[in-house]
């Protein structure tokens, strides 16, 4: 995390990019006549306007660069987002505190022994592709764990994400300095009691698809799709990140304990 009180951004130098959608496109119109724009490729910080959906487009396109992304929510929920305002936005990114995020790195092959690596920033998710059950091993860290998991699915997710889709399917969330990963099942049908694990975040998590032809299975990270997979590798990948800026006092670090207090 990089000293707020060494980072100096001045007008200009802001890149404000915006959702599809009339109320993020009208407060990047007000923005850019107030503080001026900036190109994407040359900023000093990136604020997406729009919802959380977005700001996941926006960081996936920072993967890897230095640039921090301070969201302005213009959308619905706006967990990955600070509050809009078009006051004191420079003082505002100064005073910001920083979050890295690493992704976790898929690696997926397919029935036709095609190869495909995608990011995911919240995560990766094995969903059944036709009315049938699938059945998925779990193997970690080169141990087999579960031998078959009969369900509708099951992810893998990090811990900026476990309140995202994962806690959705049930699953732990689980504060940024823990070091875990949830694996948590989707509509487990066999064994009908298991809830998923707690990973170490090093861990590598290998699913292979049994009997794929006939319960063909997608894997998703985030909102990269790949079709009829036969075995995929989860893990986390450290040598990329994404700096994410939050008003103090509103980190994620918060957000996240303050969810499980949420009624």
């Amino acid at each position: 995390m990089s000293d707020p009180a060494a980072r100096r951004i001045a007008p200009g130098q802001v890149a404000f990019v915006a959702a599809a959608t009339e109320l993020a496109r009208d407060a990047r119109a007000r923005l850019v006549a107030r503080y001026g724009d900036c190109p994407f490729e040359q900023a000093s910080a990136i604020v997406p306007l729009g919802g959380d959906g977005f700001m996941l487009e926006t960081l996936h396109r920072v993967l890897g660069h230095v640039v921090p992304v301070y969201g302005m929510n213009c959308g619905s929920v706006g967990f990955l987002m600070n509050p809009f305002s078009e006051d004191r936005l420079i003082e505002r990114l100064d005073a910001a505190q920083e979050v890295l995020l690493h992704p976790l790195r898929m690696h997926a092959i397919t029935a036709t022994g095609s190869v495909e690596e995608a990011l995911a920033l919240n995560e990766v998710s094995l969903l059944r592709q036709l009315h049938q059950t699938a059945k998925i091993r779990i193997t970690i860290d080169g141990t087999v764990r579960l031998a078959e998991l009969a369900c509708d699915g099951v992810l893998v997710s990090t811990p900026a994400g476990s309140t995202a889709y994962n806690l959705s399917a049930h699953g732990p969330i689980v504060p940024l300095s823990a070091n875990l990963l949830p694996l948590t099942p989707i509509s487990a049908f066999r064994p009908r009691r298991w809830r998923g694990a707690l990973l170490p975040a090093t861990a590598e998590v290998v699913f292979e698809i049994l009997e794929p032809e006939k319960r063909p299975v997608a894997a998703v990270a985030d909102s990269h799709e790949v079709r009829d997979v036969v075995s995929v590798a989860v893990s986390e990948d450290r040598t990329v990140g994404a700096s994410v800026l939050f008003d103090p006092d509103q980190g994620l670090s918060e957000r996240i304990i303050a969810e499980q207090f949420t009624v």
